[in-house]
């Protein structure tokens, strides 16, 4: 009897261990790349692990416990409720906000300019709208002192968003070349505006003030400390409406990864494609750089760590970009809030922790396939 028991027991384990052997093959294609909704799930439960994080970190620490009760019953603390409705939620959707909108630019660069390495700061609506800010911050209070008292910070917000959008026009333009987008020219263009806008931030830096100074280093540093919802409102559409605009782009992307020849045997309208991508880009970066400042290396990791488990269509990398970008900006967020606590470390300080590694990782990777 103990002889057939002891030959059940490992065919029961066996068996338990092929059921999820079993279930995590059918996860992966012949490839070996994982399938597109196992992407998307994987994504999705990744962001909602960071959602939870987030919702209980930070230097007024909430349990587990006490948000599910909070959540369920709104009255049951008054403190819980006020710290978490109040702050906490506006950060947090703020965050997955911004980190989609970083994801999906980043992936519609790197499909566009076929080149992994891409980020949305080569076509300087970063640079432009840090510049505008700047502006903002050292001669607001010169040019229109009324400003900060009618107006709040929205003077701010429009000047970063038109500059990031001035640029972007700007470099677009020079990258037409007899009809049509020469992506080499627009890649020299954004390095030559984001020398320039450095030389601008410069300038500032040595007029400003002591006060000035420290709000132009904090504002450059990125931080979503000063969610509202009126801005959240304002970032979340503007996501929403590029991440619905790039997803009818993944098509034209996956034949132009082909090449441009190829493209157009193909019927796809190159140059509209092109067109398109980087408006999106523009509006996504702008919108979320005019309101956290600027957050570096999310949409330079994201699309990447995508196209590495699910291959590089563009169906997948643009949506699994999006939602790895926003759980790495709400985990981040939550770190930032909870390693030097009750003091908050600078967003963009995190994120250039984590991507300038990751970064030099990927390109001595891509060094070794060239």
């Amino acid at each position: 009897m103990s002889g057939s028991m002891s030959g059940v027991k490992p065919m029961a384990r066996n068996g338990a261990t092929g059921g999820w052997a079993t279930a995590f093959a059918r996860m992966r294609l012949p490839s070996g790349r994982l399938a597109r909704g196992s992407t998307l799930a994987l994504g999705g439960l990744l962001l909602v692990i960071a959602v939870l994080v987030g919702s209980a970190s930070g230097a007024y620490g909430i349990s587990a416990g006490r948000l599910l009760a909070m959540l369920w019953d709104p009255a049951s603390g008054a403190a819980d409720q006020l710290v978490f409705f109040n702050i906490r939620l506006p950060r947090l959707v703020m965050g997955v906000a911004a980190g989609a909108g970083l994801g999906v630019a980043g992936a519609l660069l790197q499909g566009l300019f076929r080149n992994p390495l891409a980020d949305p700061g080569l076509i300087g609506v970063s640079s432009g709208a840090a510049l505008a800010a700047g502006v903002a911050i050292v001669m607001g209070d010169a040019w229109f002192p009324q400003w900060p008292h009618t107006l709040g910070s929205w003077p701010l917000i429009g000047m970063a968003f038109g500059g990031g959008l001035l640029v972007t026009l700007m470099v677009y333009g020079l990258g037409r070349v007899q009809g049509s987008t020469r992506i080499g020219v627009m890649l020299l263009a954004g390095i030559a505006v984001n020398a320039m806008a450095g030389a601008g931030l410069g300038f500032l830096s040595f007029i400003s003030s002591d006060e000035q100074l420290r709000n132009l280093q904090l504002w450059l540093l990125g931080s979503l400390g000063a969610s509202r919802w009126s801005a959240v409102v304002l970032v979340a559409s503007a996501v929403a409406v590029a991440l619905c605009v790039a997803m009818r782009l993944a098509r034209p992307l996956n034949a132009i990864a082909l090449g441009e020849a190829q493209a157009h045997l193909l019927g796809i309208r190159v140059e509209r494609t092109k067109r398109m991508a980087v408006m999106v880009t523009a509006l996504a970066v702008g919108a979320v750089t005019a309101t956290t400042g600027v957050i570096g290396f999310i949409g330079l990791i994201a699309p990447h760590w995508v196209r590495m488990v699910a291959g590089p269509d563009h169906r997948v990398v643009l949506p699994g970009s999006a939602l790895l970008g926003a759980a790495l900006v709400v985990l981040a967020d939550a770190a930032a809030r909870t390693v030097v606590k009750p003091a908050e470390l600078p967003l963009g300080v995190l994120t250039a922790f984590i991507g300038v590694p990751l970064f030099l990782l990927m390109l001595r990777q891509f060094r070794s396939k060239v």
